[in-house]
């Protein structure tokens, strides 16, 4: 029952107007921060601590606005997962940084793009698909409907997703030395492999696996995020702080969270600010999110 509710409510969402779609993302996001639940609280937790020069004001209609744009990302990927290409490429209104990520695909050290939760990250898998074999790694849902959906809509254009485990990262190795693509979302807290580096100026569990790649392939790194735009997306590639090809682990791992940072402030109100990026603080300071 269960599984047949959600395919039910993705697909409902997936073929109205993508208008419509947003319009009805916006009154949830502004239902989330009317009720005052944990996901307002949380935002406005890592709002106010990664923005503290903003004034109050600012900071509450931040909160306010990345409600509504997590909403709207909540409901836009059932389009993004069931919809054919055919739909989605004329809903890519630019890119900027083509060329940055058309040298880079070409390099035969491999290419690692980071992807911040930022915007509708779902878009890079079919786009990339598009013209490059994806590797990249995936860790299952606890509902498996949810498994079998998101597993079938990144791989439906031939992207080979691997577990989280030493066997999913020795096929992204495999595939990064010969001259093959991967996406990371570097911004995740890992179960382990994590070291704690500043992020926006606050400690945070920050993952290793990026610099080992380098370290292991000589793989070539880029920022990529899609912005949402009215009537569909603008996909943006960044080089990273070239200080993430460092060999020091610490000094790689900051340029890495710098340049996820260069990304978010950006387009700020559509970062995924509900998450709790900063749950694991290190030992002797203040734990967040006491609520």
């Amino acid at each position: 029952m269960s599984s047949l509710l959600i395919k039910a409510f993705l697909q409902l969402f997936a073929f109205m107007p993508l208008w419509l779609n947003r319009q009805i993302g916006t009154l949830l996001g502004l239902a989330l921060y009317v009720l005052n639940g944990q996901t307002r609280k949380v935002s406005a937790e890592n709002i106010v601590r990664c923005f503290p020069e903003m004034s109050a004001d600012d900071q509450d209609t931040l909160v306010r606005s990345s409600l509504v744009e997590t909403a709207k990302m909540s409901l836009e990927v059932a389009p993004v997962w069931l919809r054919p290409w055919s739909w989605l490429e004329p809903k890519i209104r630019s890119i900027k940084g083509e060329s940055l990520l058309k040298d880079a695909v070409q390099a035969p050290e491999g290419l690692v793009v980071l992807v911040p939760h930022l915007g509708n990250w779902e878009v890079f898998a079919p786009y990339f698909s598009s013209f490059a074999h994806l590797t990249a790694l995936y860790q299952p849902p606890k509902i498996p409907a949810f498994d079998r959906i998101i597993r079938a809509a990144r791989e439906k254009m031939g992207a080979s997703l691997v577990p989280t485990n030493r066997k999913g990262v020795a096929a992204l190795l495999k595939s990064l030395k010969a001259g093959g693509l991967t996406i990371i979302l570097p911004d995740q807290v890992a179960d382990s492999g994590t070291q704690h580096v500043d992020f926006f100026g606050h400690p945070a569990h920050t993952m290793t696996l990026v610099s080992n790649l380098m370290n292991r392939t000589g793989c070539k790194v880029i920022m990529g995020f899609v912005q949402r735009v009215p009537g569909g997306f603008e996909l943006h590639f960044e080089n990273a702080d070239p200080e993430i090809y460092s060999e020091n682990l610490s000094d790689s791992l900051a340029a890495m969270n710098r340049s996820v940072e260069a990304c978010v402030r950006q387009v700020p109100e559509q970062y995924q600010w509900e998450y709790k990026r900063f749950r694991r603080p290190p030992e002797g300071c203040e734990k967040p999110y006491r609520f």
